[in-house]
């Protein structure tokens, strides 16, 4: 069959551009058949709330990813397109200025302010709760309740019985506030002594005590009321000038030659060392790929965001796992532990050790 010049090429054209018309349609109308979800927080029931064990302190929780309330009222406001903006996480900050935290059976309060803010509203605590003041020492940060057994609210929070016997011990609460680690942060303990005679002065604190059970929830509860009482007096501005002179050599030290960082000097026991360093590794998104606290080392993926990022292909990949590329190490020396880095021979990347070191050092002081 003889075919004219020109028609088979006008066919072949309309056929694609008919294709191509009907995959266009498909691709814009496809969207509609994907549900559309945007209405689900405006029309979502509200949850049962939750609901604690009998004799629960529920005061101190609170929402970890708080949801917006909507008022019932301007729901409709917010139909379809408008869904409210999520909560400013900035705001929650000062609710978590007082952490009690934990580690090898010692316990203290972590406050963002420093120690010559904190002295005075300390004492003034101790006056409020009726235990007083008897003995104190604003230069080794330790001060010392009266005897609590002779006073109803003082036995009340020592957890003496409301009724006084001869055979009872001799009770006094001691509060020890030192430098934090981080940068113009103070640590806050407390500890109750219970001896058979009354105090000879001020007591010395052992820091190698290990607190019972009973005595470790009583420390928590007692720094927990704390933490609420300075939260509550945070625009007094009252300052000693006693306790500033509390101790103030840094707790981290970054060690160098020739401007270049080789160490980083940490001044606390083998156990705080490690849980500071591992809390500065993540605060400073250094994926952990491995750890060994009894022989002191991490390996950890110091790659740049260029060096971690697959490209193109990183549609067709799962998300790439992390890459040893330096290995963080711990030794005891002396009172302290000696914070030192290398980069793996077969990493190739920007980063060296020093540059480790120093970012480390940012997040932990």
């Amino acid at each position: 069959m003889q075919v004219l010049s020109g028609t088979r090429p006008v066919r072949l054209y309309k056929s694609i551009a008919l294709a191509s018309g009907l995959l266009l349609l498909t691709a814009v109308s496809g969207c509609s058949l994907l549900e559309d979800r945007s209405e689900r927080y405006v029309d979502a029931p509200e949850g049962s709330p939750l609901q604690l064990p009998e004799g629960a302190d529920g005061s101190r929780l609170h929402q970890v990813m708080p949801i917006r309330e909507i008022n019932t009222a301007e729901s409709g406001k917010l139909y379809p397109s408008a869904i409210p903006n999520p909560p400013d996480m900035t705001s929650e900050i000062l609710d978590e200025n007082y952490v009690i935290e934990e580690l090898d059976g010692q316990t203290w309060l972590l406050v963002n302010d420093v120690p010559g803010r904190l002295w005075p509203q300390a004492v003034a605590y101790m006056n409020e709760r009726g235990l007083g003041v008897a003995e104190d020492s604003p230069k080794l940060g330790l001060m010392q309740s009266e005897l609590a057994n002779f006073s109803k609210r003082a036995r009340e929070i020592t957890g003496l019985s409301e009724s006084p016997s001869r055979q009872e011990p001799m009770t006094v609460i001691q509060l020890k506030m030192a430098p934090g680690v981080r940068r113009k942060t103070t640590e806050i303990q407390i500890r109750r002594l219970q001896m058979d005679d009354r105090p000879d002065g001020l007591q010395a604190w052992p820091d190698t005590v290990q607190p019972s059970a009973e005595d470790l929830a009583f420390e928590k509860k007692l720094l927990s009321d704390l933490g609420d009482f300075l939260k509550g007096r945070e625009e007094s501005k009252s300052f000693s000038r006693a306790a500033s002179g509390m101790s103030s050599e840094p707790l981290v030290k970054l060690v160098t030659e020739n401007d270049d960082p080789k160490a980083i000097r940490v001044s606390l026991d083998y156990g705080r060392s490690w849980a500071e360093v591992k809390r500065a590794l993540e605060a400073s998104d250094m994926a952990i790929v491995d750890l060994n606290r009894s022989e002191g080392w991490f390996y950890v993926d110091f790659r740049t965001a260029d060096e971690k990022d697959p490209g193109w292909f990183s549609w067709f990949t799962d998300k790439e796992k992390p890459v040893h590329t330096h290995t963080v190490q711990l030794r005891r020396q002396d009172d302290g532990v000696m914070v030192t880095a290398t980069k793996r021979p077969d990493y190739t990347g920007e980063h060296s050790a020093a540059d480790l070191l120093s970012k480390l050092f940012d997040s932990l002081y």
